[in-house]
């Protein structure tokens, strides 16, 4: 769930940026007010009202379901999402496999088997080989931008080029007959059904592939197909693809008629168009744009309005990270001082207030499905503990408090911006900390602090997770294995300890997903005990839909609104 161009290690961390820019408002039919009522019925036309484009619509560039969930109505792929609310929707199931993959005892070799009558928008058969020649595109350098796991998991991954220059294929992907599909791994992954989710598993037909103009028409497996893509996604028309049967997918309702996603716009002019919810914008939504908290006072005292809004979690995490490498944070007493007087009621607040924000103590998103298991290793209660923090800094010999400096992103209401970087600045001062302010645009931050030599010893952060697992959740933060230090490195405190890296082994290889949800919570402890980050708040998404708009379906899996179950008549 990323929206950039990254390299296997770099994998998980941009799914707090697909988060917000990709759509998260995770609801649950229990926090969920949005969707007006009768019963959904086909017709109509959905209006998706964005800031962000449907750019690179090709399967081998996209990353997973980014952009709100639309690529899912054109690409079907081996698993999918359970469409539902809440936490059931954070369960992977078929699409076009039969069932979610059949492992080898220890989880190297997967099998899948193509359910029958699978067509594309052309009437022709989808076959294994199209979904195994989907995956090899997109390892060519000229189609990047997609997931990147395939290229640490299979067998020979690495050093593959793509179809255009290795005319083989990846002999670890096997097709004995046209409805089967093998994978072969250099190592054990019980969740690949997971991975088996992203777009690289849509089947792309040889014959039809036109290299990097292929996103302006792909072909579709999914039930709507593309009738226009206008700008590199800025405007994208998609329209029914008649060979698509609701008997060989149970996931997507597909109601709408035609869907008309618009790009470019202004966050405020989103939410206006679909508070007033006139002429075509009744029947619109938006995965990629919250309302603030200005917007959130007025639309209280609106009983209608309020109908019509989502609530809920993304799996993600705002955090404080530390260097080691650099002083004082070398010194775990220090980095628990700090830890100790965090005041997450300011941050809270600086971010919106509780509507938009929750304070977290975990790393892991508070959510069963990535084993979230409570802990406070430094209660620092809702203000902070400053006299805890006064007598560990006196403990690392700091009696008369220290200046250390905080770097941040200057983007204002950024969860890594001014205000919450201010808020951390105060709380730290009633503990004797004095937080000087490093503030770098948007490029040079990213840069600096994902660089293993430029990473500053504090600087705030954000992570989210491709699927709800604890796996891609601590894996990239905190394996040694996944240090990089040729590219965007997210493991901030170099940890590289070998029983962590075993544990994460020896978590991969269970095909029980709750069993290794239940060791994937417990490893967060065992790590969050280090003082190696600190937890501030896991966000909250409130979404405006148009007041025609039925069906909100809105998982824990994404938190984006799924519109592959919206009805507009």
């Amino acid at each position: 769930m990323r929206h950039l161009s990254v390299s296997p290690r770099r994998a998980a961390a941009v799914a707090a940026v697909l988060a917000l820019a990709g759509g998260a408002a995770a609801c649950g039919p229990k926090d969920s007010s949005a969707s007006s009522g009768g019963k959904p019925e086909k017709g109509g036309t959905l209006t998706v009202l964005n800031q962000e484009p449907q750019q690179d619509f090709d399967p081998a560039r996209l990353y997973t379901s980014g952009g709100g969930n639309v690529p899912s109505l054109v690409f079907r792929t081996l698993t999918t999402r359970n469409r539902e609310n809440g936490a059931a929707g954070s369960k992977v199931v078929p699409d076009l496999a039969t069932n979610t993959g059949e492992p080898s005892k220890n989880a190297t070799v997967w099998t899948y088997h193509l359910k029958d009558g699978l067509k594309y928008e052309d009437g022709t058969t989808i076959t294994s080989a199209d979904i195994k020649y989907g995956i090899e595109r997109s390892f060519a350098a000229e189609l990047s931008g997609g997931a990147p796991y395939l290229r640490d998991w299979l067998i020979g991954g690495k050093t593959y080029q793509g179809p255009y220059k290795d005319k083989g294929g990846l002999d670890s992907i096997e097709t004995p007959d046209a409805k089967t599909i093998v994978f072969h791994l250099d190592k054990s992954e019980g969740e690949f059904p997971f991975l088996a989710t992203q777009t690289s598993f849509a089947p792309v037909p040889k014959a039809k592939d036109t290299g990097t103009n292929y996103e302006n028409h792909p072909v579709s497996s999914g039930p709507y197909k593309v009738l226009k893509n206008e700008n590199d996604g800025e405007r994208l028309t998609l329209v029914r693809n008649t060979y698509w049967s609701a008997k060989t997918d149970s996931e997507r309702k597909a109601y709408p008629d035609k869907i008309d996603v618009q790009s470019g716009l202004d966050a405020t002019v989103i939410n206006q168009r679909l508070s007033t919810s006139s002429g075509n914008d009744a029947a619109a939504v938006t995965t990629d744009t919250n309302l603030g908290a200005a917007e959130l006072a007025k639309i209280t005292g609106d009983k209608s309005l309020a109908s019509r809004v989502g609530t809920g979690h993304f799996g993600e995490t705002y955090y404080l990270a530390f260097n080691p490498k650099v002083k004082p944070f070398d010194n775990i007493k220090v980095r628990e001082a700090v830890s100790y007087a965090i005041n997450r009621t300011t941050v809270v607040n600086a971010l919106g207030g509780s509507s938009l924000a929750e304070p977290a103590t975990t790393f892991l998103p508070d959510q069963a499905s990535y084993g979230y298991t409570a802990y406070d290793a430094f209660p620092a209660g809702k203000t902070g503990n400053a006299a805890k923090a006064k007598q560990l800094l006196k403990e690392a010999g700091y009696a008369n408090g220290l200046t250390i400096t905080l770097t941040h992103d200057t983007t204002k209401g950024e969860e890594r911006g001014p205000e919450v970087a201010t808020a951390v600045q105060e709380a730290l001062k009633a503990a004797g900390i004095t937080v000087k302010l490093d503030g770098l645009e948007s490029d040079a931050y990213g840069e600096k602090v994902h660089s293993t030599t430029k990473e500053p010893g504090l600087f705030l952060s954000r992570w989210g997770a491709d699927w709800p697992s604890g796996g891609p959740f601590l894996a990239p933060i905190y394996d040694g294995r996944q240090i990089v230090t040729d590219g965007w490195n997210f493991n901030h405190a170099f940890l590289d300890d070998a029983a962590v890296n075993k544990e994460i082994d020896a978590i991969n290889k269970l095909t029980d997903l709750n069993a290794a949800a239940k060791r994937w919570g417990a490893l967060d402890k065992k790590i969050g005990e280090q003082a190696l980050s600190v937890p501030l708040v896991h966000p909250v998404y409130k979404r405006l839909v148009g007041k025609d708009v039925k069906n909100v379906v809105i998982s824990d899996w994404t938190g984006v609104l799924d519109v592959s179950q919206v009805a507009v008549k």
